[in-house]
């Protein structure tokens, strides 16, 4: 199973510049790289960018992450995957569009 990271273009533009990320406001705030699972991104997506058109979902096959990788308990206390390093983009699998539609955000085939 892979996870699932949403950015917004800019984060995503700066991330492959740099190579590597410590996340959006929300991660660094918070000291992890939020990840959802495919059963939990819809929810994520609806939840943190609602009305966000221009993102970036980006998958991770966790087994790269190693020991840095940790399920924790969060909304109604599902696991879901936090990574305590900065994510580089050579753990990133593939990236697509996630554009906006008239009822939320459209997922590429296959992902969910």
């Amino acid at each position: 199973m892979l996870i699932l990271k949403i950015f917004r273009r800019p984060e995503w533009d700066a991330f492959r510049k740099a190579g590597e990320t410590l996340g959006a406001p929300v991660d660094l705030a918070d000291g992890y790289i939020h990840f959802s699972t495919p059963a939990q991104v819809t929810e994520t997506a609806a939840k943190h960018f609602a009305s966000e058109s221009d993102l970036v979902l980006v998958a991770v096959d966790p087994d790269r992450l190693g020991a840095d990788l940790k399920w924790e308990p969060s909304r109604g206390g599902a696991l879901f995957p936090h990574l305590y390093r900065p994510l580089r983009l050579s753990d990133v699998v593939w990236d697509k569009s996630l554009p906006l539609g008239a009822v939320g955000h459209i997922f590429p085939e296959g992902v969910l």
